[in-house]
C-alpha cells in the first residue's frame, strides 16, 4: 500500500491514461502529471524548500497541484489556501501572480508565481521552470510520519493521508478509470485526500470540474454522480497518536 508521495510518484506508474482534468475540460496523463510533478519539486529546491519547512499554495488548478506534489516530495509541508500573513516555517508562496503581493511573507521567504509575469524580477516563474527544468528526481525515501499536509494548526502526515487515500477507495471501489471530483478543491485536507490521493492511488482520474462518477462532498444530487460526505472522512485520530482506519464508517 502507498504510504508517501514518494511511493506515489514513481516512474514505473507513468502512462497515457488520464489523471486530471482541470476546469477548462483540459485531460493531463499520468506522465505529464508525474513529470511536471518531479520538475516542480526540482524548482522549489532552488528556492530553497527543504524538509523541515513549509509552503504555502494559492489555487485549486493544475499548477498549484503540481506545487503542492513537488513541495511534499521534498519532505516539506504544503499549505493550501494560506493565510495572508505567513508564519517563520514558510519557505516559499506559490500564488497567482496577480495575487502574491497580499501575502506577508517571513524575512528570505521566496515568491513563485504562476498565471502570468511579474514586474517583480525577484518573483520566480514557476511555469517557466516547468518547461526548463530537469524532467527526473532523486529517489526518494520519505518517512510515512512526515508532515505532508497543514491546516490551521493541525498537520497530517503521508501515512495519516494515504491510508485514508486507500480506504476511501476501497470502500468506494475506485479503479482505472473511476472519475472523482473534489468539491471545493484541496483545502479542506479530507477532500485532498478522499478526492486527489484516492483516485490517484487507485489509478483513476481527478476531476477539477464537470462529470464525475463519484464526488467527494458537495451537495446532494439526484442525477448527479455519487456522494462521498467529508462529515464521514476522519484524520483528527492521528491527532492523539491513535491509529487504525481513518475513515469513519
Amino acid at each position: 500500500m502507498t504510504e508517501t508521495a514518494g511511493e506515489l510518484f514513481v516512474r514505473e506508474r507513468r502512462s497515457e491514461a488520464p489523471a486530471l482534468v482541470d476546469r477548462e475540460g483540459r485531460t493531463y496523463d499520468y506522465d505529464w502529471l508525474f513529470t511536471s510533478t518531479w520538475k516542480a519539486g526540482n524548482f522549489l529546491r532552488h528556492s530553497g524548500v527543504r524538509e523541515g519547512v513549509s509552503v504555502g499554495v494559492v489555487g485549486d488548478g493544475p499548477i498549484a497541484l503540481l506545487a503542492g506534489f513537488g513541495t511534499a516530495l521534498l519532505s516539506s509541508t504544503v499549505r493550501f489556501a494560506p493565510p495572508e500573513k505567513l508564519g517563520e516555517e514558510v519557505r516559499a508562496l506559490v500564488a497567482p501572480v496577480a495575487t502574491l503581493e497580499e501575502y506577508d511573507l517571513p524575512r528570505g521567504a521566496q515568491r513563485v508565481g504562476y498565471g502570468g509575469e511579474a514586474d517583480d524580477p525577484a518573483v520566480h516563474d514557476l511555469e517557466a521552470g516547468l518547461w526548463s527544468e530537469n524532467p527526473s528526481f532523486p529517489p526518494v525515501d520519505l518517512d510515512p510520519d512526515t508532515p505532508m499536509v497543514a491546516d490551521g494548526g493541525a498537520t497530517y502526515s503521508h501515512r495519516d493521508l494515504f491510508e485514508t487515500a486507500h480506504a476511501v477507495a476501497a470502500e468506494h471501489e475506485f479503479g482505472e478509470g473511476t472519475r472523482v471530483r473534489p468539491a471545493g478543491g484541496f483545502t479542506d485536507p479530507r477532500a485532498f485526500a478522499a478526492g486527489v490521493l484516492a483516485p490517484l492511488v487507485a489509478g483513476g482520474t481527478v476531476v477539477l470540474d464537470g462529470e464525475a462518477d463519484v464526488a467527494i462532498g458537495g451537495g446532494d444530487d439526484e442525477d448527479g454522480p455519487d456522494r462521498v460526505s467529508l462529515s464521514r472522512i476522519e484524520l483528527d485520530s492521528w491527532l492523539s497518536g491513535s491509529r487504525g482506519n481513518p475513515y469513519c464508517r
